[in-house]
């Protein structure tokens, strides 16, 4: 288990022989040969060089062979290193022998065996026992400081998935914001609004969703000024601790998992810590809805209609659909307040996503090509994939409203007519539809995070548990698209 801010697993990076009895992690990538000594053993072992597939080795020394499959990049070396993991977690020491490899794709090999032993806050049993890693490479000061990349973007990553991992007892509205007070410790100057503010400024939406609940919302806005006199670019993030429903409440089966319904809140504000730890010259900041959706004689209720912080009304169809209600705030807060370069809104916030999309890939929605683009770049090089969604006439005429300026989320017909039933409605669409209308004119993406944020089984990347899905993502659309002052 990380700290939250450090690393479990140290790593030393220089150049030589391996030393000692430690395990070795031998990358094989495709076209390259099994190292010398070990031929019979991968031939017993069926291991094929570039195949996905890790085998452990006893002769001539202790070793797992670990395949980098096409194309041979980064994220691959990723995988094939957490691949590793499975054999070498147990050793307290491990050397991995990225000799003949460039520096990112041997700082990539380490990245991924760390990414994998990270362990979810109050695990039972052991802990793995790795705590040190020995990267050996041809050019060690070139490889240090690809490692220092690959550490800022993990101890982030640590970061985002540790507060998921935690149950919403724990993490209330208020511990929340005050674990994101402690990222000042890195130079991000962090800002909370707590009830009162909230209500003095008009957060109608933020208010509404939270007000049953016994600590009432907050609204953190983390800021990272970099050193460029650009707009910055702004993370917008989900931050409901727990979802009941409220008056629309869930089944109780399954309704445990909803202590990471603020699983976009946590990446956005990894991600700015990344940023951070990197000195990132990009400005960028995050704006962070938190709240716990209750149940309660004063919850909000379908029916009601709402003043959001924009000043448009909205007809609350289903309280169940409250993060799409939270980010409408946000979202106003975050144009007006920073005129940012561009906005990008994550959020574990329909089922529908997960329908269509299943646990590979998070929905991507948007206003600007050019944007949504190098987000879908940024996943395939980070292993955090999306794919694009429609924004239809029909999705925003779908919300149309008789008693409000526009309606949360679509509703079946009820006039008698041919209609399609509420589980075949394109929520998620109808989603994306209503935050556009309050994220202005500028370049704007909204990612639905929904299936993602978790993995139901163990993967070369990280156990059974939340993913921390966003951080890496955003900041390599960051060091890609935002960094360089004089880009086009």
């Amino acid at each position: 288990m990380s700290d939250g801010f450090s690393l479990p697993i140290a790593v030393q990076c220089r150049a030589g022989e391996p030393e000692g009895e430690h395990p070795l992690l031998l990358p094989v990538p495709a076209g390259g040969a099994v190292p010398a000594g070990y031929g019979a053993a991968a031939e017993a072992g069926g291991f094929r060089p570039g195949e996905a597939k890790a085998i452990r080795c006893w002769l001539p020394l202790p070793a797992v062979l670990s395949g980098i499959a096409a194309p041979g990049g980064p994220n691959e070396a990723r995988e094939a290193g957490g691949r590793a993991g499975t054999c070498l977690l147990a050793a307290p020491r491990v050397a991995i022998d990225a000799r003949g490899l460039s520096p990112e794709m041997g700082a990539a090999l380490a990245a991924g065996l760390v990414l994998r032993a990270w362990t979810p806050p109050g695990a039972p049993g052991p802990a793995p026992a790795l705590r040190r890693i020995e990267l050996l490479g041809d050019e060690p000061k070139a490889l240090a400081a690809a490692w220092e990349r690959e550490e800022a973007v993990l101890r982030a990553t640590f970061f985002a998935r540790d507060l998921v991992a935690l149950p919403a007892n724990i993490l209330t509205p208020k511990e929340f914001a005050r674990r994101l007070e402690a990222l000042d410790e890195f130079g991000i100057a962090v800002d909370v609004l707590g009830p009162k503010r909230l209500a003095k400024a008009g957060f109608g939406a933020l208010l509404a969703v939270g007000q049953a609940a016994q600590e009432g919302p907050r609204l953190a806005v983390l800021r990272w000024r970099g050193r460029h006199s650009t707009a910055p670019v702004v993370f917008v993030g989900k931050g409901i601790v727990f979802d009941t429903g409220g008056i629309s409440i869930k089944p109780a089966g399954g309704m445990e998992a909803m202590r990471a319904d603020m699983a976009g809140a946590a990446a956005a504000a990894g991600a700015i810590m990344a940023l951070a730890l990197r000195d990132s010259p990009a400005p960028a900041a995050a704006v962070i809805a938190i709240a716990e959706n209750a149940v309660g004689g004063n919850a909000w209720r379908p029916g009601d209609v709402i003043t959001t912080l924009s000043g448009r009304t909205v007809e609350t169809i289903d309280t169940d659909a409250e993060g799409r209600m939270v980010l409408a705030d946000a979202l106003h807060y975050a144009r007006t307040a920073f005129r940012p370069e561009a906005i990008i809104d994550l959020a574990t916030l329909t089922g529908a996503i997960v329908t269509a999309l299943g646990h590979q890939r998070a929905g991507l929605f948007g206003n600007d090509a050019p944007l949504m683009a190098a987000l879908a770049a940024a996943g395939e090089a980070t292993g955090e994939r999306l794919w694009p969604m429609p924004i239809g006439e029909g999705h925003r005429a779908a919300l149309e409203s008789d008693i409000a300026d526009i309606k949360q989320c679509g509703t079946p017909v009820r006039d008698g007519s041919a209609g399609w039933p509420q589980k075949f409605l394109p929520d998620a669409c109808h989603a994306a539809a209503f935050l556009r209308e309050f994220a202005g004119d500028g370049p704007w993406a909204h990612l639905d995070i929904a299936g993602v944020e978790e993995r139901g089984a163990p993967s070369p990347l990280g156990p059974r548990g939340p993913t921390g899905f966003g951080v890496r993502l955003l900041d390599a659309l960051v060091e890609a698209r935002f960094e360089d002052p004089h880009r086009a």
